[in-house]
């Protein structure tokens, strides 16, 4: 199981709430503001494909792709997904053109969750950023199994939240299966 985490504040909401929901299930976190990835020029119907870039983006996909259950972990920015986050997802463009890597077979076999967080009605207003994952993950052919979103604004207010912590505690129940196989 591998949590990319899309959060730009270290120890935000959105990392507390997907400890919580991750709580006694080991896994891996990849924290994308650790990594250099650049953005990219849309070459996806070059005869070439796409340019080289020097950063971090390739050894990130290739370590998260040895997972079979991956969790998008971004805080709701602007009604949507983080920055870090959005350029990562731009990547796969990339990835999708590089037929060594076999990406988009290889997605087919995952799972996928999403766990959000945001301050300004979210149960609603970022309901908008899943639906953009579930477009994501059937493009990919990646099963979209559920999501996770938690209300708070200030750090650490997640913590005082009941009805984000109890079903974060429902999402551990149906995250612990995978322990179990």
């Amino acid at each position: 199981m591998a949590v990319i985490n899309g959060s730009s504040r270290e120890n935000g909401n959105t990392d507390a709430l997907t400890q919580k929901a991750l709580d006694g299930i080991q896994y891996t976190s990849f924290y994308l503001k650790k990594h250099k990835i650049n953005p990219i020029d849309d070459q996806r119907h070059d005869v070439g494909g796409f340019d080289k870039v020097d950063d971090d983006y390739e050894e990130l996909i290739n370590q998260i792709l040895q997972h079979d259950v991956l969790i998008f972990a971004t805080p709701v920015y602007w009604y949507g997904m983080s920055g870090v986050m959005k350029n990562f997802v731009d990547r796969l463009s990339q990835s999708l053109r590089d037929e060594k890597l076999n990406f988009k077979e290889r997605m087919s076999n995952k799972k996928a969750y999403v766990i959000t967080v945001g301050g300004d009605s979210p149960r609603i207003k970022a309901l908008s950023l899943i639906q953009q994952f579930q477009y994501i993950f059937d493009f990919l052919g990646t099963e979209f199994v559920g999501y996770l979103i938690g209300e708070a604004n200030a750090p650490q207010d997640i913590l005082s939240d009941p009805k984000s912590l109890g079903d974060a505690l429902s999402f551990n129940k149906v995250l612990s299966k995978y322990t179990e196989e």
